[in-house]
């Protein structure tokens, strides 16, 4: 499954040019922040879906267990849930939450022994089968117009060299029709300072779709088909909860004697109905240049390129019933080992992607050819600069992390202080 390429190139430039917009508009909506953790241990809860009831609008916590959630002006009465993997579901009604620093508490849901050893089936193998062939079944059938929300960015070490963001529309198909599903780039922005790269300009190939790929159940050829099927162990682990439904979890592994690089991980499945809710996984890169053969695009001459970890998420939301493609992210980092250098450079690549509203797509439309973004696009090529604070307006963002918003608060520093000078591009930070 080649979800993440890489091109490495000479750089021949030692910035890159941001240039303003102003995008500003009328603040129709209200936000709120605040931040989702354990009860007891305080921990940040990571990636946990707040949603708004009777609505599809939602949004996802970050790595520090952050969110910001977005809701319109006129919406005054609804309630807001908030769920996350092994956890007990919270509501409570939004006028309940302030639009600042709103702390949300969660308990650990306990799964009870005698519920699990009733229900478990005793093959694994087949559970997730059977799961795979239900997805006409539990997932939409409808095609689906999805506001998501991507990043994707590159550090060096601990350091960002490269932020890039997008609203993109999801022209979803479904669940049933083999049909892939068409995006079209709404809104981008990016900054990049190739000064911190060395000798090379890393770019990510594929952009949205490397995270759009890792919807398992639409895309199943990426990681199991009848012919790879084979190729894995398939075990029970201890189940758990979401959204106060049962889950399986099964542990999937590559057989020991398959030499091609596949994944190992977990697949949380929903007890009652066979739903696959989540699937945290990674790639064995235990042969480095097999891995090394399906990442990287270009690179150095003289230099060797190879993954060190290889790790993907997706989890699937539920409306009426239904499920659908949630959020998703893909990590990727690797190492450089240079020619006659005493010392190898670290690199890490990531990519999420959250879908923050939803409408059905009745009419079946479709963006034109020439507006739809290719797999192989490079989203840092294709989007502007950063602009003002108010830059995505109403469209829900995942938070960003303390060392990206660092980041960007240092860029529009620069910004402003380019622009009283009377500029109108500056370097990158």
């Amino acid at each position: 499954m080649v979800l993440m390429t890489i091109a490495m190139m000479g750089v021949h430039q030692t910035g890159s040019a941001l240039y303003f917009q102003d995008d500003t508009v009328k603040s129709e909506f209200k936000q709120y922040k605040g931040e989702v953790m354990d009860k007891d241990s305080k921990k940040p809860l990571v990636f946990a879906t707040l949603s708004l009831e009777d609505t599809n609008i939602s949004t996802v916590s970050n790595t520090e267990g952050e969110f910001l959630l977005k809701v319109p002006k006129d919406i005054e009465e609804a309630r807001v849930i908030i769920s996350f993997l092994g956890y007990k579901t919270v509501t409570f009604p939004l006028s309940e939450m302030t639009q600042g620093n709103n702390k949300i508490s969660m308990e650990v849901s306990v799964v009870e022994l005698s519920e699990v050893n009733l229900s478990i089936p005793k093959d694994a193998r087949s559970l997730v089968q059977e799961t795979l062939r239900k997805k006409g079944e539990n997932y939409f059938d409808d095609p689906t117009l999805m506001t998501a929300f991507y990043r994707e960015t590159i550090k060096k070490r601990r350091k960002n060299v490269s932020l890039s963001e997008a609203v993109v529309n999801i022209y979803k198909t479904p669940y049933s029709s083999t049909r892939k599903d068409a995006v079209k780039l709404f809104k981008a922005r990016k900054s990049t300072d190739y000064s911190k790269l060395d000798t090379v300009a890393l770019k990510l190939q594929g952009g949205p779709f490397n995270a759009l790929f890792v919807d398992i159940m639409k895309y199943p050829e990426y990681i199991f088909t009848k012919e790879t099927m084979v190729h894995y162990n398939f075990t029970f682990d201890r189940s758990t909860r979401v959204n106060d439904k049962l889950l399986y979890v099964v542990d999937f592994k590559q057989k020991s004697a398959v030499g091609e690089p596949l994944y190992q991980g977990k697949l949380y499945i929903d007890a009652e109905n066979k739903i696959l809710t989540s699937a945290i996984y990674n790639m064995n890169i235990t042969d480095k240049e097999k891995a090394a053969k399906l990442f990287v695009r270009k690179k150095p001459a003289k230099a060797s390129v190879w993954p060190t970890e290889v790790a993907y998420r997706v989890d699937y939301r539920e409306k009426d019933g239904k499920w659908y493609y949630g959020y998703s992210n893909v990590l990727l980092e690797f190492k450089i080992d240079w020619d006659k250098k005493l010392f190898n450079s670290v690199y890490s690549m990531t990519c999420e992607m959250a879908v923050t509203d939803w409408e059905k797509n009745n009419a079946g439309s479709t963006p034109k050819m020439k507006d739809r973004m290719k797999s192989s696009i490079i989203l840092n090529d294709e989007a502007i600069g950063f602009a003002d604070p108010d830059f995505w307006g109403e469209y829900n963002i995942i938070e960003p992390e303390k060392s990206i918003e660092s980041a960007i608060k240092k860029i529009r520093r620069q910004l402003k202080r380019s622009k009283s000078q009377g500029g109108t591009s500056a370097p990158a930070p």
